[in-house]
Formats: structure tokens, C-alpha cells, sequence
């Protein structure tokens, strides 16, 4: 899970460190996984011996600029081709394994970079999953509610609404996803290519202007 979200992202952008630590307790943290700062180096360091990332200082001919950059000269991590073919696979290689709640936020932050048919199938397995949960609460209940002082039965049913709300947005994402037109996101626009650079609106619209040179009145 930390190496598939350290590669998406540096999928963005190169950073170093010290930024990457931060980007990474934002979206992990989002999803509640834990993560230890004490992992990230020996995690990086696997990645740059199996040629994933790449590790450079800044100011290296040719280096891209980090995100952030500090006063002291810290290494910057960039992505490799290889990392980026590897990132390519292990998203498109999901399994049952990304109904878990720490995996499946974490491909669900770089949904943008995965194909429909992968999106889709990743949203209905965290769909089977959370409604087998909400099953298991719902039977609880039945079984225990007589048992349960107020504070209990309190605790069972934020945990099945929980539940419920979940499927209710699944729900709606897998209808977005099945009516969505292919290389669109939910607002219409084009996704961008990982393959190819993204035009601005700007150009888009300048591109949709006829040319006025040649226009001629009459």
C-alpha cells in the first residue's frame, strides 16, 4: 500500500522527503491507515534499488523542481519509467484485496489514472464488502439488542448507518462510472492522458475560435 501511494505520488510531481512525508500522512490519513515515518526511508530506499524511483539533489542538470523546496539541499525522489509501468500495473491489477478499507482509499485517490473497467470493479468489490458488513451488524442487532444498555445499542447502529451511507455513495460512484462517456470525469471533462500533455480551457477555447484572417465580410 506505501509503495503504490508513494508512486502515485510521484506519479505528480518530484518531491523530496520532507514533502513526500506530508503528502503521504494527508492521504493515508484521510483513509485512517497507519502509517510510520519510519517506514518511508527503508520503503524509498527498495524502490531506488529495484529502480522505481530515481534519487537525484537538487539542482542536478535536467532535475525537475520539487513541490517544495527548503533551505538545505535535500535529494529529490523522481518516478522512473519502470515506476511508472509498475505504478500502471498494480492499478490495474486489483484484486479482492482492494475491498480493504486502507487499500481501496488509497487506489481510490489515483482514480484519475485508471482505466473505467478497473474503476468499476473496484467499486463493486468495496461495495460487496462494506454490504456484507452492514449483514453482520443488522444480524448483530437482532440478535443482541435486548442485551444491549443504551450506549451499546448506540455504538451498533452508528456502525450500521455507517454502513448504509457507505453503500448509498457507492452506489451512486458505480452509476456515475456506468454512465459516464469513456475518458470523462464526473464534471465532463477529459481525463488527462498520462501519454500525452493536457491542453489548457484557454487553449481549448482559442482552438474553437475560426480563424480571423481569413474571414471576409460579404
Amino acid at each position: 500500500m506505501l509503495e503504490l501511494a508513494i508512486l502515485g505520488l510521484l506519479h505528480e510531481s518530484p518531491m523530496h522527503g520532507y514533502e513526500l512525508r506530508k503528502r503521504l500522512l494527508s492521504l493515508l490519513g484521510a483513509i485512517r491507515a497507519a502509517f510510520s515515518y519510519g517506514s518511508l526511508y527503508p520503503t524509498l530506499k527498495r524502490m531506488r534499488q529495484r529502480g522505481l524511483i530515481a534519487e537525484e539533489a537538487p539542482g542536478t542538470p535536467g532535475a525537475e523542481k520539487p513541490l517544495l523546496t527548503g533551505r538545505r539541499a535535500r535529494k529529490v525522489y523522481r518516478l522512473t519509467p519502470e515506476g511508472k509501468e509498475h505504478f500502471a500495473q498494480l492499478m490495474s491489477e486489483a484484486g479482492p484485496e482492494t475491498a480493504d478499507e486502507a487499500l481501496f482509499g488509497v487506489h481510490f485517490a489515483f482514480f484519475s489514472r485508471t482505466d473505467p473497467a478497473t474503476r468499476l470493479r473496484i467499486l463493486e468489490a468495496r461495495r460487496r464488502r462494506v454490504e456484507e458488513r452492514r449483514e453482520r451488524i443488522r444480524e448483530a442487532l437482532a440478535r443482541t439488542a435486548e442485551r444491549l444498555d443504551s450506549y451499546g445499542f448506540e455504538l451498533q447502529r452508528y456502525g450500521l448507518e455507517t454502513a448504509e451511507r457507505e453503500v448509498r455513495w457507492l452506489n451512486e460512484l458505480i452509476a456515475s462510472e456506468q454512465g459516464r462517456n469513456p475518458g470523462q470525469n464526473d464534471f465532463g471533462d477529459r481525463l488527462a492522458d498520462p501519454g500525452r500533455p493536457t491542453r489548457s480551457a484557454t487553449e481549448d477555447e482559442d482552438s474553437s475560435e475560426p480563424d480571423k484572417g481569413g474571414m471576409r465580410d460579404g
